[in-house]
Order: C-alpha cells, then sequence, then structure tokens
C-alpha cells in the first residue's frame, strides 16, 4: 500500500540498514556505510547523483573530509515499506553553518537502491 502521506515513525524505528548507514556516515566509516547500499545504488546529493558502489564510495570519502559539522537526527517517517525519510540537523563549518535536511531512503533486497538528500 503506497500512501502520499508518510507517517512520523521512532527513530530507532528506522529498518536497519538505514540505521547501519547513518551510523557509519557519522563515523566516517567509509565501508560501513558501503556496505548497506546496494550494488548499483544512486545517491543524490546537492543535486548530483552519483551511481553505483564506486562512484558512492568516493561521495562517502569526500562529504567526511569536506566540512566539519556535528549532524542530530531529528525525526523519521515511513511512506511505505520501502520509503522512508530521515530528517537530519547539521551545523558546521559549511556555507550557512546550519541546516535541515531531509534523507529520503528507497530501500530494495534489504539495501539501500536510492537515497536523496536535500533540504
Amino acid at each position: 500500500m503506497h500512501t502520499d502521506q508518510p507517517q512520523d515513525i521512532a527513530p530507532d524505528a528506522l529498518p536497519e540498514v538505514i540505521t547501519r548507514y547513518l551510523d557509519a556516515h557519522r563515523a566516517h566509516d567509509t565501508a560501513g556505510a558501503l556496505s548497506a547500499f546496494h550494488p548499483h545504488a544512486n545517491v543524490t546529493d546537492e543535486g548530483k547523483t552519483h551511481r553505483g558502489a564506486s562512484a558512492i564510495e568516493t561521495w562517502l570519502s569526500r562529504s567526511a573530509g569536506e566540512y566539519t559539522y556535528t549532524i542530530e537526527l531529528t525525526g523519521a517517517q515511513k511512506v511505505d515499506t520501502d520509503h522512508y525519510i530521515a530528517t537530519h540537523h547539521l551545523e558546521g563549518n559549511f556555507p550557512g553553518g546550519v541546516v535541515d535536511l531531509h534523507y529520503r531512503f528507497a530501500l530494495s533486497n534489504g539495501l539501500i537502491k536510492d537515497l536523496v538528500i536535500e533540504p
């Protein structure tokens, strides 16, 4: 059943694969974060899409070192069994200094197939 209205859920109710990615990404554990993605996944961040494992690995490595910031998971929503949104509050030395970002996840076979990060 696909509804257009996401349901608010507790952040700890997110699927394990999403939590694994978020925890690894926060810890700058590129290999751990990458293990959550489907080999042919896509990540869209800052308007650019990174396709496939090697492109996502490069994106993970670059995004870890580019800026210094704190990230806090502030909310989670379930759209349906394969689509989730995790909202994060970031503060740091990036342009603007403060932003709330929505991480829109699409899952396939227990792995992240698509991730779109946008305000």
